[in-house]
């Protein structure tokens, strides 16, 4: 009787445990069933919408034109920097990444839901007619850009080569909007400027475009040729590029194999570490200080980020745009293209800088440095009758009045100057404080790495 009575309840806990299982799959199976009827309801949603425009506009609908914008509708409905591309912003955006395409010369992005430079591209229209980081495009040619996406601000920036536009700037510290006519050229952009004063290297990088870490380089070259000590590297302005790009630039700086960013996915366990390259001009193991402003963004943060966490070089400045995501993108068959945001990115240190930005070590506002000459300066050989040292006989005789030599003279041995009317280390306060901190580095024997 108790055997019979154990198989009973044995067979009883067997039975609830198949009904319980069977429940549970069936569970499973209705809240996958849930969310695939929910996605396939939203899209019969946008079918029927669809089908009522087409039955019911006024006049003809372009099919083509209405699923491209509903595709731009729901990346818009992402981030910023996720968007879709039809085949002739793609195929500029391709010329953008080489180095060369037609416009006025300017990265803009969405702030505050208004149409804003990020940075005007040096040597290009925009930059020549006055054009800042910051300033809020809020009309081209006196249309209104509320509501502007990205693409569709490109598209009309952007035109043949010769003809121009009218941008209305809304700027900081300015009473009130004001126009700004600007003609179009092919932009040719000139990714590095460098030069030497005295034993101090300097390389402007304006663009992490295909050519960045080989122009870098190679300017890299030429100063070692010339002795250099010290090095400024300026990515002020520079609105970034290519990811690649960015690892192989911090790679000149930093030794070979340490993290330079990781990225990281939707799904954590998706994290990629890029590390540091063997690089041709890895060597130049010299004191560094990096240059950054509000705009520099994305690579230019990979790299001032690498080199702030890894103790590499000083960052001067002040805070950088603050992006910190990875875009790719996707083409589609038509020749239009996806640009989506895949992931996240973080210094070596595991920090995020999205939203807030890299912050320099040395916080030194922007500013122009003015000379008052009228300023009455007396030293002892103002005094009559003072006693005439040996050397100052010879500066009397062998040197010019060099009260004002002006900016940088072609003829000045100590400057190797490739652009004097953008370089100027008199006058610019940021680039004046890196040089002068570098010589007194450099004058104590101290390095920064």
């Amino acid at each position: 009787m108790k055997n019979r009575f154990s198989k009973s309840l044995i067979f009883v806990v067997i039975s609830v445990v198949l009904v319980l299982s069977i429940m549970a799959v069936a569970k499973v199976k209705t809240v996958y069933a849930e969310k695939s009827v929910s996605k396939f309801q939203y899209l019969e949603m946008f079918s029927d919408a669809l089908d009522i425009i087409d039955r019911k506009y006024v006049d003809q609908v372009d099919h083509k034109k209405l699923i491209q914008g509903a595709i731009k509708g729901m990346l818009n409905e992402l981030d910023p920097h996720s968007a879709y591309m039809d085949r002739d912003v793609y195929n500029s955006f391709k010329d953008e990444i080489k180095g060369e395409f037609g416009g006025l010369g300017i990265t803009i992005g969405m702030r505050d839901k208004m149409l804003t430079v990020i940075a005007p591209i040096e040597d290009t229209p925009a930059y020549r007619a006055g054009i800042k980081s910051g300033d809020k495009i809020i009309k081209i040619d006196g249309k209104p850009t509320a509501n502007i996406s990205i693409e569709d601000a490109v598209s009309k920036l952007r035109g043949e080569p010769g003809t121009s536009v009218t941008v209305t700037i809304l700027r900081s510290g300015e009473d009130k909007p004001f126009d700004v006519k600007i003609v179009r050229e092919i932009i040719k952009v000139k990714t590095v400027k460098f030069q030497k004063k005295e034993n101090i290297g300097y390389i402007r990088l304006t663009q992490f475009n295909e050519s960045a870490s080989s122009d870098v380089m190679s300017a890299l070259k030429n100063l070692k040729n010339q002795n250099i000590q010290g090095l400024i590297l300026d990515l002020r302005n520079n609105p970034g590029g290519l990811l690649d790009e960015a690892v192989n630039v911090s790679s000149i700086f930093i030794p070979a194999g340490k993290t330079v960013v990781f990225t990281r996915e939707r799904n954590e366990k998706n994290t990629v570490y890029l590390k540091s390259r063997n690089m041709p001009a890895s060597d130049y193991d010299i004191p560094l200080i990096v240059l950054i402003n509000s705009g520099s963004a994305s690579a230019s943060e990979i790299v001032s980020g690498a080199i702030q966490d890894h103790k590499r070089g000083l960052i001067v400045g002040t805070t950088s745009f603050g992006k910190a995501s990875v875009q790719s993108t996707f083409g589609m068959d038509d020749g239009s293209a996806i640009k989506l945001t895949i992931a996240r990115y973080y210094t070596p240190s595991g920090k995020s800088i999205q939203g807030v930005g890299i912050t320099p070590d040395l916080e030194i506002k922007a500013g122009e440095i003015v000379y008052k000459d009228n300023v009455q300066e007396l030293r002892e050989k103002d005094y009559e009758k003072h006693i005439i040292g040996e050397n100052e006989i010879k500066d009397n005789k062998g040197s010019k009045d060099s009260e004002d030599q002006g900016k940088y003279n072609k003829n000045n041995d100590n400057s190797t100057l490739l652009d004097p009317d953008r370089i100027d280390f008199d006058r610019d306060l940021q680039l004046k404080y890196a040089y002068d901190f570098l010589k007194g580095i450099l004058i104590h024997g101290k390095k920064i790495k």
